[in-house]
Formats: structure tokens, C-alpha cells, sequence
């Protein structure tokens, strides 16, 4: 399967001669020399790794300690509507531009923060005292063997997006073990890791829009 990013912010016009870093290059077929090279979709990467990046940064800031945890429903709206339906809409749009790998990372973290406002608004309340903590344990236990494998798979992607996702790898590990355990300490060391992982994603979305605005590499992503 190719990865050559054919998306317009992975690609500059002609006369430029130059290509800039995307850090989610498209995927699909080969572009015959009679077709377009422009996707039908403005690259949708920047929305989504922004989504992403902002929601995960203020649970994360929760989860370290930095805030109170009776300040968590300070979240609940993000996660609906920016890091659920705004990122999820950007892994349709991957789709339409033919890239597997931000399709699915799209729309899986986009559907994670809908069903964590979901599980936060609606269940979370009716679990039993006794065994919470496990419940949520399996959950995220389940999030971070998808995001294990997703890690795997963006090697070939970009190192911005690698680092982004071994990072995140690590806090789903360190909030299930918390979470599962009751180890406060390892809650906070996964909101910790978390604030890392949102910072990284900030800069690959950050580097779509210049590199996209600019025309050329403004940020390096690493580009594999």
C-alpha cells in the first residue's frame, strides 16, 4: 500500500517544485497522468490532530492534578463536540481523500470522546462502587490495545505521528492500570504522559497549516 501523500496540504503547486511535510500522508492507487493529484478535500489532519490535541490536554491537566477532579465536566463539552464530532468528521473526510490510516485513527478517537462524554454523562453514576474502577480499567485497557497497533502502523507514517501515538499508548497503559488498581499515582503519571501527547499532536497539527499556508516546509514532521 502506498503512503505518498497526495492531499493539497501535502503537496505544492507545480510551479513551486517543492512538496511540504504532512504529517498524515494519503493513501490509495497510483494518480494516472490524466487524473487530478488533488484529493477532493482540503487535507483534514490539522482539524483532526487539533481536536484531538485540545480534548486530550485538558482531561490530561484533570487526570496530572493540575486541576481538581470535581472540574471534570469542564471536558464533557469538548469531548462532544470537538474531539467526538469535529475529529470523527475528519476522519469521513480522510476517507474521501483515500487515507486508511487517518480514517481510522479519525474516527476511532473521534467515537473514543463521544462515547467517553457518553460513559461520563449517561453511565458512569449507575456502575457499582466495588468494581468501577475495573469497568473503566477494561475500557481503557481496550483503547490502548487498538492505540498499540495504530503505533505500529504510523511508523510508516510520519515520526511526529509515531511519537503521538507511543506516547498515547503509554497513558492509556498508565490510566488502565490505574484505573484498575486504584493507584492514584499511576492516574496521574498517565495525565501526565497525556499532557505530552497532546503537545506533540498540537505541533503536527500546527505543521499542517503552515506548511499548507506556506506552500513549503515551515515545521518538519519527519516524514517517512
Amino acid at each position: 500500500m502506498s503512503i505518498e501523500s497526495s492531499s493539497a496540504a501535502g503537496t505544492v503547486p507545480a510551479d513551486r517544485g517543492r512538496r511540504t511535510d504532512n504529517p498524515l500522508p494519503a493513501q490509495g492507487p497510483a494518480v494516472s497522468p490524466q487524473a487530478s493529484p488533488t484529493p477532493p478535500f482540503a487535507d483534514p489532519a490539522a482539524l483532526g490532530l487539533g481536536a484531538f490535541a485540545m480534548t486530550t490536554f485538558v482531561l490530561s491537566a484533570i487526570n496530572a492534578g493540575l486541576i481538581v477532579k470535581a472540574d471534570e465536566p469542564v471536558v464533557l463539552g469538548l469531548a462532544l463536540f470537538y474531539g467526538g464530532l469535529a475529529q470523527f468528521g475528519a476522519g469521513i473526510w480522510e476517507f474521501a481523500n483515500r487515507n486508511v490510516f487517518g480514517a481510522t485513527a479519525f474516527c476511532s478517537y473521534g467515537a473514543f470522546w463521544l462515547s467517553f462524554w457518553f460513559l461520563s454523562q449517561f453511565n458512569a453514576a449507575s456502575l457499582p462502587a466495588a468494581d468501577a474502577g475495573k469497568a473503566v480499567g477494561l475500557y481503557l485497557l481496550a483503547w490502548a490495545i487498538f492505540t498499540a497497533y495504530m503505533t505500529i502502523a504510523s511508523w510508516r507514517v510520519s515520526l511526529g505521528v509515531f511519537a503521538v501515538f507511543a506516547f498515547l499508548t503509554l497513558t492509556f497503559i498508565a490510566l488502565f492500570i490505574g484505573a484498575f488498581a486504584g493507584a492514584s499515582g499511576m492516574t496521574m503519571l498517565g495525565g501526565w504522559l497525556g499532557l505530552v501527547t497532546a503537545l506533540i499532536a498540537w505541533y503536527c497539527s500546527l505543521a499542517v497549516v503552515a506548511n499548507s499556508t506556506f506552500k513549503r516546509t515551515v515545521l518538519p514532521v519527519g516524514r517517512r
